[in-house]
């Protein structure tokens, strides 16, 4: 199963932003754990990488990013992702459909997310990262 991760979870995890970084890092760990394949983009490294970066330093964020990214996919979010984003209709927050299309088209069965809200026109499993554990690990 490929699993996409947004950066707000990839950002908990590189910062241990509790509460969150609780579900966040279990999500990973789980994805990893049990030979899953988690999925992002590079625009979601770099939005880890900026808020990262603030509370690290360049140094720091740099070394986290590149650690993290050993155990990722790193999608495509190139032309095609970029033209569904831009003429899909139902997407009104461009970066969300660029994120959207990128886990679609590499073939993921969800998203997980901790703005599910953002993704209402999503046609795959969106889930927040409690959610997510309580769907597929079944306990907390």
């Amino acid at each position: 199963m490929k699993v996409f991760i947004d950066a707000n979870i990839l950002v908990a995890v590189i910062n241990k932003e509790y509460p969150l970084y609780t579900y966040a890092s279990r999500v990973l760990s789980w994805i990893t754990t049990n030979k899953h394949q988690p999925v992002t983009t590079s625009v979601s490294l770099a939005i880890t990488f900026y808020f990262a970066e603030k509370k690290h330093g360049t140094s720091s964020a740099k070394e986290r990013i590149a650690l993290i990214a050993e155990y990722l996919i790193i999608a495509d979010c190139g032309k095609t992702e970029v033209l569904q984003a831009a003429t899909e209709k139902k997407v009104k927050d461009f970066e969300d459909g660029l994120q959207y299309f990128a886990a679609l088209n590499t073939g993921c069965s969800c998203i997980v997310t901790e703005n599910v809200r953002d993704f209402y026109f999503a046609k795959i499993d969106v889930l927040n990262a409690k959610d997510f554990l309580l769907k597929f690990y079944n306990r907390m």
